[in-house]
Protein backbone atom coordinates (compact mmCIF):
# COMPACT_ATOMS: atom_id res chain seq x y z
CA UNK A 1 0.00 0.00 0.00
CA UNK A 2 1.26 3.73 -0.96
CA UNK A 3 2.67 5.51 2.21
CA UNK A 4 0.47 8.62 1.80
CA UNK A 5 -2.68 6.05 2.41
CA UNK A 6 -1.16 5.13 5.28
CA UNK A 7 -0.77 8.09 6.54
CA UNK A 8 -3.42 8.80 8.84
CA UNK A 9 -3.81 12.48 7.49
CA UNK A 10 -4.21 11.67 4.01
CA UNK A 11 -6.58 8.93 4.90
CA UNK A 12 -8.69 11.57 6.87
CA UNK A 13 -9.19 13.67 3.75
CA UNK A 14 -10.01 10.52 1.50
CA UNK A 15 -12.56 10.61 3.67
CA UNK A 16 -13.93 14.03 4.01
CA UNK A 17 -13.70 14.59 0.65
CA UNK A 18 -15.75 11.48 -0.07
CA UNK A 19 -18.26 12.71 2.75
CA UNK A 20 -18.25 16.13 0.80
CA UNK A 21 -18.96 14.40 -2.62
CA UNK A 22 -21.88 12.33 -0.74
CA UNK A 23 -23.43 15.45 1.11
CA UNK A 24 -23.62 17.13 -2.65
CA UNK A 25 -25.46 14.56 -4.58
CA UNK A 26 -28.18 14.13 -2.16
CA UNK A 27 -28.27 18.19 -1.52
CA UNK A 28 -28.94 17.70 -5.86
CA UNK A 29 -31.16 15.11 -5.87
CA UNK A 30 -33.57 16.92 -3.34
CA UNK A 31 -32.97 20.09 -5.23
CA UNK A 32 -34.04 18.01 -8.27
CA UNK A 33 -37.15 15.98 -6.75
CA UNK A 34 -38.26 19.34 -5.21
CA UNK A 35 -38.06 21.40 -9.13
CA UNK A 36 -40.51 18.36 -10.30
CA UNK A 37 -42.90 18.30 -7.29
CA UNK A 38 -43.57 21.94 -7.57
CA UNK A 39 -43.96 21.87 -11.07
CA UNK A 40 -46.40 18.55 -10.53
CA UNK A 41 -48.45 20.82 -8.03
CA UNK A 42 -48.10 23.91 -10.48
CA UNK A 43 -49.71 22.31 -13.23
CA UNK A 44 -52.67 20.42 -11.04
CA UNK A 45 -53.58 23.90 -9.54
CA UNK A 46 -53.82 24.97 -13.10
CA UNK A 47 -55.73 22.57 -13.97
CA UNK A 48 -58.34 22.59 -11.34
CA UNK A 49 -58.81 25.98 -12.11
CA UNK A 50 -59.67 25.75 -15.56
CA UNK A 51 -62.24 22.80 -14.48
CA UNK A 52 -63.35 25.54 -11.81
CA UNK A 53 -63.68 28.31 -14.47
CA UNK A 54 -65.51 26.31 -16.59
CA UNK A 55 -67.75 25.20 -13.60
CA UNK A 56 -68.37 28.94 -12.95
CA UNK A 57 -69.51 29.68 -16.71
CA UNK A 58 -72.19 26.73 -16.57
CA UNK A 59 -73.53 27.87 -13.42
CA UNK A 60 -73.75 31.15 -14.18
CA UNK A 61 -75.59 30.36 -18.09
CA UNK A 62 -77.82 28.14 -16.08
CA UNK A 63 -78.64 30.98 -14.00
CA UNK A 64 -79.47 33.19 -16.79
CA UNK A 65 -81.86 30.35 -18.51
CA UNK A 66 -83.79 30.49 -15.18
CA UNK A 67 -84.27 34.02 -15.08
CA UNK A 68 -85.43 33.85 -18.22
CA UNK A 69 -87.66 31.01 -18.01
CA UNK A 70 -89.08 32.82 -14.55
CA UNK A 71 -89.68 36.30 -16.44
CA UNK A 72 -91.93 34.25 -18.81
CA UNK A 73 -94.52 33.59 -15.87
CA UNK A 74 -93.99 36.79 -13.65
CA UNK A 75 -96.55 38.54 -15.20
CA UNK A 76 -98.75 35.85 -14.35
CA UNK A 77 -98.62 36.06 -10.22
CA UNK A 78 -101.65 37.61 -9.99
CA UNK A 79 -102.93 34.34 -10.51
CA UNK A 80 -101.60 33.02 -7.28
CA UNK A 81 -103.19 33.58 -3.78
CA UNK A 82 -100.06 34.97 -2.61
CA UNK A 83 -97.01 36.32 -3.90
CA UNK A 84 -94.33 34.38 -1.26
CA UNK A 85 -92.87 32.47 -4.19
CA UNK A 86 -91.76 35.46 -6.00
CA UNK A 87 -90.14 37.43 -2.84
CA UNK A 88 -88.28 33.71 -1.67
CA UNK A 89 -87.06 33.62 -5.96
CA UNK A 90 -85.82 37.29 -5.65
CA UNK A 91 -83.85 36.89 -2.39
CA UNK A 92 -82.42 33.91 -3.57
CA UNK A 93 -81.49 35.31 -7.05
CA UNK A 94 -80.12 38.06 -4.88
CA UNK A 95 -77.38 35.59 -2.89
CA UNK A 96 -76.75 34.07 -6.34
CA UNK A 97 -76.08 37.18 -7.86
CA UNK A 98 -73.49 38.02 -5.08
CA UNK A 99 -71.51 34.50 -5.49
CA UNK A 100 -70.90 35.83 -9.09
CA UNK A 101 -69.51 38.78 -8.35
CA UNK A 102 -67.30 37.52 -5.95
CA UNK A 103 -66.32 34.79 -8.20
CA UNK A 104 -65.55 37.26 -10.95
CA UNK A 105 -63.32 39.55 -9.01
CA UNK A 106 -61.27 36.16 -7.20
CA UNK A 107 -58.22 35.92 -8.87
CA UNK A 108 -58.10 32.44 -7.99
CA UNK A 109 -61.08 30.38 -7.56
CA UNK A 110 -62.92 28.86 -4.85
CA UNK A 111 -64.29 25.37 -4.89
CA UNK A 112 -66.22 26.46 -2.11
CA UNK A 113 -67.76 29.42 -3.57
CA UNK A 114 -68.94 27.13 -6.76
CA UNK A 115 -70.52 24.45 -3.96
CA UNK A 116 -72.19 27.53 -2.57
CA UNK A 117 -73.47 28.75 -6.24
CA UNK A 118 -74.49 24.81 -6.96
CA UNK A 119 -76.59 24.85 -3.70
CA UNK A 120 -78.32 28.68 -4.15
CA UNK A 121 -79.08 27.86 -8.22
CA UNK A 122 -80.91 24.71 -7.18
CA UNK A 123 -83.12 26.37 -4.43
CA UNK A 124 -83.90 29.10 -7.47
CA UNK A 125 -84.40 25.70 -9.64
CA UNK A 126 -87.07 24.60 -6.42
CA UNK A 127 -88.68 28.19 -6.07
CA UNK A 128 -89.59 28.29 -9.92
CA UNK A 129 -90.35 24.34 -10.40
CA UNK A 130 -92.81 24.90 -7.45
CA UNK A 131 -93.98 28.67 -9.20
CA UNK A 132 -94.98 26.99 -12.15
CA UNK A 133 -96.73 23.88 -11.26
CA UNK A 134 -98.86 26.45 -9.04
CA UNK A 135 -99.16 28.52 -12.31
CA UNK A 136 -99.71 25.58 -14.40
CA UNK A 137 -102.95 23.91 -12.51
CA UNK A 138 -104.40 27.64 -12.43
CA UNK A 139 -104.34 28.20 -16.02
CA UNK A 140 -104.10 24.44 -17.61
CA UNK A 141 -107.76 25.58 -18.81
CA UNK A 142 -106.21 28.60 -20.55
CA UNK A 143 -106.00 27.99 -24.32
CA UNK A 144 -103.63 31.35 -24.42
CA UNK A 145 -101.59 30.07 -21.54
CA UNK A 146 -100.93 26.43 -23.01
CA UNK A 147 -99.58 28.54 -26.06
CA UNK A 148 -97.41 30.75 -23.93
CA UNK A 149 -96.01 27.73 -22.25
CA UNK A 150 -95.39 25.78 -25.46
CA UNK A 151 -93.47 29.16 -26.31
CA UNK A 152 -91.79 29.49 -23.54
CA UNK A 153 -90.26 25.68 -23.35
CA UNK A 154 -89.17 26.44 -27.06
CA UNK A 155 -86.99 29.61 -25.95
CA UNK A 156 -86.04 27.04 -22.81
CA UNK A 157 -84.78 24.49 -25.11
CA UNK A 158 -83.18 27.53 -27.17
CA UNK A 159 -81.50 28.42 -24.06
CA UNK A 160 -80.28 24.88 -23.32
CA UNK A 161 -78.96 24.51 -26.27
CA UNK A 162 -76.78 27.83 -26.02
CA UNK A 163 -75.59 26.15 -22.79
CA UNK A 164 -74.75 22.71 -24.20
CA UNK A 165 -73.01 25.16 -27.06
CA UNK A 166 -70.91 27.16 -24.63
CA UNK A 167 -70.18 23.82 -23.16
CA UNK A 168 -68.77 22.64 -25.91
CA UNK A 169 -66.71 25.36 -26.65
CA UNK A 170 -65.31 25.03 -23.29
CA UNK A 171 -64.25 21.46 -23.54
CA UNK A 172 -63.00 22.06 -27.03
CA UNK A 173 -60.82 25.91 -25.66
CA UNK A 174 -59.66 23.37 -23.13
CA UNK A 175 -58.08 20.68 -25.57
CA UNK A 176 -56.57 23.10 -27.53
CA UNK A 177 -54.43 24.63 -24.71
CA UNK A 178 -53.66 21.08 -23.97
CA UNK A 179 -52.48 20.44 -27.42
CA UNK A 180 -50.50 23.75 -27.07
CA UNK A 181 -48.36 22.43 -24.72
CA UNK A 182 -47.31 19.10 -26.52
CA UNK A 183 -43.75 19.47 -27.83
CA UNK A 184 -43.40 19.59 -31.55
CA UNK A 185 -40.57 17.22 -33.97
CA UNK A 186 -39.71 18.08 -37.29
CA UNK A 187 -37.13 16.42 -39.42
CA UNK A 188 -37.02 13.46 -37.95
CA UNK A 189 -35.11 10.48 -40.25
CA UNK A 190 -33.95 6.98 -39.78
CA UNK A 191 -30.40 5.62 -41.39
CA UNK A 192 -28.68 2.58 -40.61
CA UNK A 193 -25.01 2.88 -39.13
CA UNK A 194 -21.95 0.80 -40.47
CA UNK A 195 -19.81 0.14 -36.92
CA UNK A 196 -17.61 3.99 -37.83
CA UNK A 197 -21.51 5.44 -37.94
CA UNK A 198 -21.27 5.75 -41.28
CA UNK A 199 -23.85 5.47 -43.47
CA UNK A 200 -25.12 1.98 -44.27
CA UNK A 201 -27.08 1.69 -47.36
CA UNK A 202 -27.55 -2.13 -47.13
CA UNK A 203 -29.74 -2.35 -44.20
CA UNK A 204 -29.16 -6.09 -43.61
CA UNK A 205 -25.59 -5.06 -42.76
CA UNK A 206 -26.46 -2.06 -40.56
CA UNK A 207 -24.90 -2.41 -36.87
CA UNK A 208 -27.17 0.68 -35.96
CA UNK A 209 -30.07 2.58 -36.41
CA UNK A 210 -29.81 6.29 -35.69
CA UNK A 211 -32.83 8.63 -35.70
CA UNK A 212 -32.18 11.73 -36.01
CA UNK A 213 -35.08 15.18 -35.36
CA UNK A 214 -35.56 18.64 -34.43
CA UNK A 215 -37.60 19.76 -31.21
CA UNK A 216 -38.99 23.54 -32.53
CA UNK A 217 -39.18 26.37 -30.16
CA UNK A 218 -43.23 25.85 -28.15
CA UNK A 219 -43.30 29.11 -25.84
CA UNK A 220 -46.52 26.81 -24.52
CA UNK A 221 -44.86 23.93 -23.36
CA UNK A 222 -43.83 23.67 -19.80
CA UNK A 223 -39.82 23.70 -19.77
CA UNK A 224 -37.82 21.05 -17.89
CA UNK A 225 -36.72 17.24 -18.39
CA UNK A 226 -38.00 15.84 -21.09
CA UNK A 227 -37.78 11.89 -21.51
CA UNK A 228 -38.12 10.93 -25.57
CA UNK A 229 -39.40 7.57 -25.91
CA UNK A 230 -38.44 5.91 -29.56
CA UNK A 231 -40.64 2.97 -30.60
CA UNK A 232 -38.83 1.03 -34.27
CA UNK A 233 -41.09 -1.42 -35.70
CA UNK A 234 -39.76 -3.79 -38.69
CA UNK A 235 -41.38 -4.85 -41.81
CA UNK A 236 -42.66 -7.62 -40.21
CA UNK A 237 -44.54 -5.60 -37.88
CA UNK A 238 -42.39 -6.45 -34.60
CA UNK A 239 -41.44 -3.84 -32.07
CA UNK A 240 -37.04 -3.93 -32.86
CA UNK A 241 -35.12 -3.68 -28.69
CA UNK A 242 -36.05 -3.76 -25.35
CA UNK A 243 -35.82 -0.05 -23.97
CA UNK A 244 -38.27 -0.44 -21.21
CA UNK A 245 -41.58 0.67 -20.80
CA UNK A 246 -43.38 3.93 -20.88
CA UNK A 247 -47.00 4.75 -20.09
CA UNK A 248 -49.31 6.19 -22.76
CA UNK A 249 -53.03 7.32 -22.87
CA UNK A 250 -53.36 4.66 -19.82
CA UNK A 251 -51.68 2.12 -21.40
CA UNK A 252 -47.70 0.68 -20.76
CA UNK A 253 -45.66 0.25 -24.03
CA UNK A 254 -42.76 -0.79 -24.52
CA UNK A 255 -39.77 1.44 -26.75
CA UNK A 256 -36.71 0.59 -28.28
CA UNK A 257 -34.50 3.34 -27.02
CA UNK A 258 -34.91 6.52 -24.70
CA UNK A 259 -33.52 10.42 -24.36
CA UNK A 260 -33.96 12.57 -21.90
CA UNK A 261 -33.68 16.37 -22.31
CA UNK A 262 -33.80 19.74 -21.06
CA UNK A 263 -35.91 21.75 -22.83
CA UNK A 264 -36.13 25.58 -22.11
CA UNK A 265 -39.07 26.20 -24.64
CA UNK A 266 -35.93 26.95 -27.04
CA UNK A 267 -35.42 24.84 -30.43
CA UNK A 268 -33.46 21.71 -29.77
CA UNK A 269 -31.42 20.96 -33.23
CA UNK A 270 -29.80 17.30 -34.13
CA UNK A 271 -31.26 15.58 -31.35
CA UNK A 272 -30.13 11.87 -32.10
CA UNK A 273 -31.57 8.66 -30.21
CA UNK A 274 -29.43 5.30 -31.51
CA UNK A 275 -30.45 1.43 -31.41
CA UNK A 276 -27.65 -1.24 -31.97
CA UNK A 277 -29.03 -4.12 -34.14
CA UNK A 278 -29.34 -7.10 -32.00
CA UNK A 279 -31.05 -9.37 -34.46
CA UNK A 280 -31.16 -9.52 -38.53
CA UNK A 281 -32.62 -6.99 -39.91
CA UNK A 282 -34.77 -7.11 -43.34
CA UNK A 283 -35.31 -4.34 -46.12
CA UNK A 284 -38.90 -3.00 -46.17
CA UNK A 285 -40.79 -0.31 -44.36
CA UNK A 286 -39.80 0.89 -40.91
CA UNK A 287 -42.61 3.11 -38.42
CA UNK A 288 -40.84 5.48 -36.22
CA UNK A 289 -42.91 6.55 -33.71
CA UNK A 290 -41.78 9.55 -31.16
CA UNK A 291 -43.71 9.89 -27.31
CA UNK A 292 -42.64 12.69 -24.41
CA UNK A 293 -45.58 13.83 -21.68
CA UNK A 294 -48.29 11.12 -22.72
CA UNK A 295 -48.31 12.56 -26.39
CA UNK A 296 -47.28 10.76 -29.58
CA UNK A 297 -45.16 13.30 -31.00
CA UNK A 298 -44.98 11.82 -34.63
CA UNK A 299 -45.28 8.66 -36.55
CA UNK A 300 -43.25 8.07 -39.64
CA UNK A 301 -42.31 4.98 -42.46
CA UNK A 302 -38.90 5.02 -43.57
CA UNK A 303 -37.96 2.32 -46.13
CA UNK A 304 -35.08 0.19 -45.45
CA UNK A 305 -33.48 -1.22 -48.84
CA UNK A 306 -30.74 -4.23 -49.36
Amino acid sequence: MNDKMKNPKYLRWGILALATLLVIIIAAFILTTKSINDKAEEAALANEQLQLTNEQLQLANEYQALNVEFQQYENQSQLLANDSLVTKYAAAKSKVEKLLQELNSEKKKSAQHIKKLQDEIGTLKNILRHYVAQIDSLGKENAGLRAENAEIKQRNQQLRNRVATESKRNEILSERMTLAEKLNVTGVTLNALKKNGKIEKNVTKAKQLEVTFTIPQNNSTPVGEKTIYLRITNPEGALLGAGGTFNFEGASLQCTARKTIEYAGEEIGGLRIYWDVNTTLTPGDYTVELFADNFRLISRRFTLRK
